[in-house]
């Protein structure tokens, strides 16, 4: 017979929070400076609270992170419907349209999941250069979309082999094609497929920095570029990058506050057989 610890749970609980205030320590810091005056920001006095909230630094760093927030929510809002609209017809190929060598096609599909951004950053250059599409955001957008057309395809692919091949092959009895099964059937028993892709592919491509820097040109940075540049030089107000990055990190931030059930609704979506 097994005793339980009277103290267990709280001693589980203490734990939990420690390590909670931990992680929230760097976003004390970021939100205490963004509201400090430059002249109130020193190291040892970095974790005091200031005298009174300055809002300033969040209205300069919106105005000078303005056209690279356009420029992110441009990019991450195109490559974001590109490949989960992609890789909603892959998936939908490679799990009710099986083709001789469809697998092995499918497994080359995944290789790209596990290929790091800095091994094919120099040929992608060279390609995108060689296409005359470097330095723009559609280059980036390109890039984004094909990266991410792996992790997409096989979210989808999982999820329709869980549709039952019998709304397929009635379907077919009347005389219904690929794309009228695509719309009428598949489609809409896919936005939980939608919302998980999709948000996955958002937080991706918004938070992605070295494609940003390298791939495009000042005018076509995204909003995390901008953010470095907030930083740069020797005298930094320091305050302005901190207020800069809290408006950077709202959106995804957001999207995960208000979204965040739909999405692990949608990863269990499928994964339970009646």
């Amino acid at each position: 017979m097994t005793r339980k610890l009277p103290f267990g749970p709280f001693l589980l609980y203490a734990a939990l929070i420690l390590l909670a205030l931990a992680y929230l320590l760097p976003a004390y810091m970021t939100v205490v400076t963004a509201l400090k005056l430059p002249a109130d920001i020193s190291l040892p006095r970095s974790w005091d609270l200031p005298a009174a909230p300055n809002w300033s630094g969040f209205s300069e760093a919106m105005a000078l992170l303005k056209p690279n927030l356009i420029n992110s929510i441009v990019l991450t809002v195109c490559a974001t419907l590109l490949s989960t609209v992609l890789g909603s017809i892959n998936g939908y190929v490679f799990s009710k349209w099986q083709f001789r060598g469809s697998e092995i096609v499918f497994i080359l599909f995944l290789f790209g999941m596990f290929i790091p951004y800095q091994v094919i950053l120099i040929p992608l250059f060279q390609t995108l250069r060689a296409i005359n599409l470097y330095g723009g955001l559609p280059g980036l957008i390109l890039a984004h979309v094909v990266y991410g057309l792996p992790i997409t395809t096989l979210i989808f692919r999982n999820f329709y082999a869980q549709i039952p091949d019998a709304l397929m092959e009635s379907a077919m009895l009347d005389h219904a094609g690929f794309f009228a099964i695509y719309k009428e059937i598949v489609f809409p028993l896919s936005i939980p497929g939608f919302v998980v892709t999709s948000i996955w592919q958002f937080t991706q491509i918004w938070n992605e920095f070295l494609w940003g820097i390298t791939l495009t040109r000042h005018t076509a940075n995204p909003i995390t570029v901008g953010l470095a540049q907030l930083a740069g030089g020797q005298a930094v107000s320091w305050n302005l990058p901190m207020a800069g990055s809290i408006l950077a990190a709202l959106p995804v931030l957001l999207i995960y506050i208000f979204l965040g059930r739909y999405f692990i609704r949608g990863l269990l979506a499928g994964s339970v057989k009646e």
